[in-house]
């Protein structure tokens, strides 16, 4: 099987990616009863683990025009006048890199969350903490295993953007737990689950929407693990230390906010005017709104975890995204559990009458 990394259009990204840390490894003796919410998640971490092989159907394909069949109003350069000159051809093969381009994001972040999960149950000092994040390295696996195979469907891979390097290398050389846990459980997998939604609820390709989905059911359960664990945390930091985890989340808002919608390496990929594009995707209005949607998972975590202070709002003002302050994290989780559930009924359905039919098939034969 062709590895993803020989699927990059570009031949000079390294193999392997190395970020020195320095972090300590904590035991806790201990050994109590643990938080009664953190207990639970971790109980519902274990009830909920599945089998990427098992439950997605990838007898299902992609389509080869329109991979995850999402409007062409979700393709960044939509109405330019580069796009509306391109062939049939071409858009086609600027829909599949477009969408290989994001899944490929998903699966570097994965990654990246699979070793920020692995540093937290060594660096985080709770016994209940460490338990769920082994829960959640398990399914950060499992979610890189899915996209792994579903990117290769595509036929096309790209690497991990700049940015999302440049925050990923902070959460996991930060000597402090909690950082890990701001960068990774609320802005990343925040972000994330945003992004992953869009798929989910508008792509029409079953498959695509699929893996979307059951991954969002892991990941809303991250991030509540991530907000229970520094809710109970940052009371007993001084103001001075909540100051600076709020000058890093300024900093990691507006770095993702700015730069992980950028796609500038497809349109160089395709010999296509990428500077012109670049700036054309970026005052398009679909990417305004893209830019906004993606926050409406964060902003009530950091609002509900007690970083809430007047350069966050700040932040969040200027980014027109503080309507999304009341929205209730619990319902969010809540939603993405049972979409998950009604995609597993549909599957569960579409098995049933294919078994049916070749059933039907082999008694006529006889």
């Amino acid at each position: 099987m062709t590895a993803l990394r020989d699927l990059y259009p570009m031949p000079d990204i390294d193999k392997h990616w190395h970020v020195p840390n320095e972090f300590e490894s904590v035991f806790d003796w201990r050994f109590d009863e643990g938080r009664t919410t953190l207990m639970g998640l971790y109980q519902k971490g274990k009830d909920m683990q599945w089998d990427a092989l098992e439950r997605i159907d990838w007898e299902l394909d992609l389509d080869p025009e329109n991979p995850m069949e999402m409007p062409d109003e979700a393709v960044p350069i939509f109405g330019s006048p580069v796009w509306d000159k391109m062939t049939k051809k071409e858009k086609a093969e600027l829909r599949r890199h477009t969408q290989a381009w994001n899944i490929s994001q998903f699966l570097q972040g994965e990654q990246a969350a699979l070793l920020a999960a692995s540093k937290i149950v060594q660096s985080v000092p709770d016994l209940d903490s460490k338990f769920y994040a082994a829960t959640q390295v398990m399914d950060e696996a499992r979610h890189v295993e899915a996209y792994k195979k579903l990117l290769g469907k595509f036929g096309v891979a790209y690497p991990m953007t700049d940015p999302l390097q440049e925050l990923v290398n902070q959460a996991l050389s930060d000597s402090r737990w909690d950082v890990t846990y701001l960068a990774m459980q609320v802005v990343i997998e925040g972000l994330a689950l945003a992004a992953f939604g869009t798929i989910r609820d508008i792509a029409q390709n079953p498959l695509a929407r699929m893996v979307n989905a059951y991954v969002m059911e892991d990941e809303s359960r991250h991030v509540a693990f991530g907000r229970v664990s520094l809710r109970d945390y940052y009371p007993q930091l001084t103001q001075k230390e909540r100051d600076e985890r709020e000058e890093f989340l300024v900093e990691a808002c507006y770095l993702m906010r700015d730069r992980m919608t950028r796609g500038k390496q497809v349109y160089e990929v395709l010999g296509l005017p990428a500077e012109e594009l670049d700036e054309f995707s970026q005052n398009s209005e679909i990417v305004q709104l893209y830019r906004t949607m993606l926050f409406q998972r964060i902003v009530p975590i950091v609002k509900d975890i007690g970083l809430w202070g007047p350069k966050i709002r700040k932040c969040y003002e200027d980014m027109g995204v503080m309507h999304y302050a009341d929205l209730d994290p619990d319902a969010l989780q809540d939603d993405d559990v049972r979409v998950a559930q009604e995609i597993d009924a549909g599957k569960a359905r579409r098995d049933y009458i294919h078994a049916v039919a070749a059933h039907g098939a082999a008694g006529h034969a006889e």
